[in-house]
């Protein structure tokens, strides 16, 4: 549900993970209570489901609906829900854009192919959003990715061209890089001040939110949204030693699980954090690669528990 607000997007939104049963099937009654656990804070207004961390990229055309449709059932009367829309091809994205619509989606968050990566095209960057906004009457927030992501990371000249679209009302920025982040941020007060500029490097929030910020998409509130709504508000109020306390008490966390190598494997550190907490039985994925080494499990599982301070019981 979108709120009747001049600022209807602003807030902190968890980027949700996606539980699997034994046979691989999504675990539609974990899924919903996860959905729940990670709205409860009053500073979370919503979630973006079928983001990276949920998987978007290795989940099936139904799956993804199907995501979307719960989040829908169990949240979507009061709480904003976000679907990322992940696809080679163009006109599947436009497909998968239009049954989240139809399934409950409030906004869509377009993020760029993983073939950009290796080359950046301004035209069929322009080209591809311009199609996902025909294909639907629908807000559309836009996925500025990491400085290390090659082309999949918009040049300014990109972003700004992005930006003149009328259905654009956010950006997730994940540059992961606190003087990009101000770039794009004073780029888009210039082009279109009506863009919410939501800073979502998981490992930069304080600095990234003391520069300024709308909101954040982050999966690190899928783990702890108590933290991350006491960290917004906050910085809302302008109380810095209040920020700084609850940096102090996550930071060391959010290194573990993004900023350890291969970056990858952050889902499943994330879905690990959730077996620990109690709430899953399972960090399975849809990656066969994905396992943690007993050590890491130890060091993952210690950070957590000094994080969990805020969270509550």
């Amino acid at each position: 549900m979108i709120p009747a607000s001049p600022t209807p997007f602003r807030g902190v939104y968890a980027a949700t993970l996606v539980p699997f049963l034994e046979n691989g099937m999504l675990d539609e009654a974990r899924f919903t209570q996860h959905l729940s656990d990670c709205t409860r804070p009053e500073g979370i207004v919503g979630i973006l489901c079928n983001g990276h961390a949920g998987e978007n990229h290795l989940l099936t055309r139904e799956e993804k609906r199907r995501v979307v449709e719960l989040a829908a059932e169990t949240i979507g009367t009061d709480r904003i829900i976000v679907s990322g829309i992940l696809s080679e091809d163009v006109d599947e994205a436009c497909l998968h854009a239009r049954d989240a619509v139809e399934a409950g989606a409030d906004a869509l968050l377009v993020f760029p192919p993983f073939s950009w990566a290796v080359s950046q095209d301004h035209d069929a960057i322009i080209a591809y959003h311009a199609a996902i906004c025909e294909a639907v009457d629908t807000p559309i927030m836009l996925y500025q990715s990491s400085v290390g992501s090659g082309g999949m990371a918009y040049s300014l000249p990109i972003l700004e061209s992005l930006l003149r679209f009328p259905s654009i009302v956010a950006i997730k920025e994940g540059s992961w890089e606190t003087n990009a982040y101000d770039k794009h941020r004073r780029l888009a007060a210039r082009i279109a001040p009506h863009v919410d500029v939501m800073a979502s490097g998981d490992e930069h929030l304080l600095p990234c939110f003391a520069i300024g910020t709308t909101g954040s998409l982050v999966s690190l509130a899928a783990i702890l949204p108590v933290s991350l709504a006491k960290l917004w508000h906050a910085m809302e109020n302008n109380d810095l030693p209040a920020a700084r306390k609850v940096h102090d008490i996550i930071q060391p966390l959010a290194n573990l699980i993004y900023g350890r190598a291969p970056s990858g494997r952050a889902t499943l550190r994330l879905k690990a954090c959730l077996v620990m907490q109690g709430k899953w039985p399972s960090c399975r994925t849809r990656k066969a690669s994905d396992i943690i080494a007993q050590e890491e499990w130890q060091e993952l599982s210690a950070a957590l528990q000094d994080a969990m301070i805020l969270e509550g019981p």
